[in-house]
């Protein structure tokens, strides 16, 4: 039996396999479409008879590669890059889902996915019912509804940075015959693999830790290949009975454990289009080459300043799942014991301007609307990410009005606490 490979083994390696005489770098297939010779092996493509490369909108080899690479870290059976990790959320759910559906998600997730799932599907018929996902399951059990196709949550969430049960929500979900559906972008593959706690679908915003460098924005979306679509027919049509758009296809049939990521490609990609260019996806590549070697940078800077803010009595309170003493810190052991991620929730005493009037102050860390890459940086959610959502919903959210995202980088730690001490003393 062939040894599997560890995961800093596949960052580097996995995805581009090049043959004899080919390069050893992943190449950028910067091309929209692909040469054949002959009609009929163009028509077996469209016709999903054979597998190969006619139009990158579908199908891109340095695309391919990449999501491939990400597919083996999560221990998946395949997986689909998308332009945003918005995007990634909204075809992972939209896959599954129509009008007349229902999802169930936690409350204590991305702004912009609330407002997608809250929202944007809402306009599109499908309806979601957010919950607590520290409530009991009986009481979780009440949202779910005859017509709910999956149950959503954020492995750590953003920006409150609390920790999901996944074998909990994963107990739930299958309880009411749909998939368990994680966004797994803080912590990625090298420091949580859903899918070992029950989860079957992961996705990502591959432009925070797996990019690194604020290079590209992307997402990916992953199947495990584990959930039983046939056991829930009358739950999953789209994947279970004949697709018009391919003379009668049905997906399950024809493919298997890769019904659903055939359609995500086939039918989503198809229409949708919200691809990555080829060289955003090289750009991801050179990140993912690195992010086993990061991650484990940016988990011990975050644990070393997370410890230096609950000691200031300028601060309020401090939520990172590295502290010993943080609610979340059980399921962080079980869940996380490499480490979590390099984001920090915390807020100090005073008014919603004492924050401002910090953020303000600092020198070598900045503000930007974006989080986990290498260099540090802080955001008020309240005032930016999170702006269009009412007092009640930022609370829902688990958004306090007091909450500063400090995302930690792999810069030198002192010269990080330097920084944040000086701003300490400018409030």
């Amino acid at each position: 039996m062939e040894k599997k490979l560890k995961s800093a083994t596949l960052c580097v390696q996995a995805g581009w396999k090049p043959k004899n005489g080919e390069s050893r770098v992943l190449p950028i297939y910067q091309s929209t479409t692909f040469k054949y010779d002959n009609t009929e092996e163009m028509a077996d493509l469209f016709d999903l008879k054979k597998e190969g490369y006619f139009y990158t909108r579908l199908q891109n080899p340095t695309n391919d590669a990449v999501a491939s690479k990400i597919a083996e870290l999560e221990g998946g059976i395949g997986a689909m890059l998308t332009s945003s990790g918005q995007a990634a959320n909204f075809y992972a759910v939209f896959n599954i889902c129509e009008a007349g559906d229902h999802i169930v998600t936690s409350n204590e997730i991305y702004g912009g996915t609330y407002n997608l799932f809250g929202v944007t599907l809402k306009k599109l018929g499908i309806e979601c019912t957010f919950i607590n996902q520290n409530d009991p399951e009986e009481v979780i059990d009440k949202a779910f509804r005859p017509n709910t196709k999956a149950l959503f949550g954020e492995t750590i969430s953003n920006p409150g940075c609390h920790v999901l049960d996944i074998e909990k929500f994963a107990r739930i979900a299958h309880k009411h015959g749909v998939p368990l559906i994680v966004d797994n972008t803080f912590p990625t593959p090298i420091n949580c693999r859903p899918f070992e706690w029950g989860a079957d679908i992961v996705t990502h915003s591959t432009t925070k830790y797996m990019d690194g460098h604020a290079t590209q924005v992307g997402g990916c979306v992953v199947d495990s290949g584990n959930f039983d679509w046939d056991a829930h027919a009358d739950k999953f049509p789209g994947l279970c009975t004949p697709d018009d758009s391919y003379h009668g296809l049905t997906y399950t049939k024809a493919f298997g454990k890769m019904a659903y990521m055939t359609k995500l490609v086939a039918q989503l990609m198809r229409d949708l289009g919200s691809i990555p260019s080829p060289h955003n996806a090289f750009l991801l590549n050179l990140g993912l080459e690195t992010l086993h070697l990061r991650m484990k940078r940016h988990c011990e800077n975050a644990q070393k300043i997370a410890e230096f803010l609950q000691k200031d009595e300028r601060v309020a309170w401090v939520n990172y799942s590295g502290l010993k003493d943080n609610k979340d810190h059980e399921l962080a052991q079980k869940y996380l014991p490499d480490g979590s991620c390099g984001v920090i929730a915390f807020g100090l005493k005073g008014t919603r301007e004492t924050a401002i009037r910090f953020m303000d102050s600092l020198k070598l860390i900045c503000i930007v609307t974006h989080v986990a890459d290498a260099r540090t940086c802080v955001l008020h959610p309240a005032s930016h990410t999170h702006r269009q959502l009412s007092d009640e919903q930022l609370l829902q959210a688990g958004v306090a009005p007091d909450l500063i995202r400090l995302s930690v980088g792999i810069e030198d730690v002192d010269d990080l606490l330097n920084d944040i001490q000086q701003a300490l003393n400018k409030i």
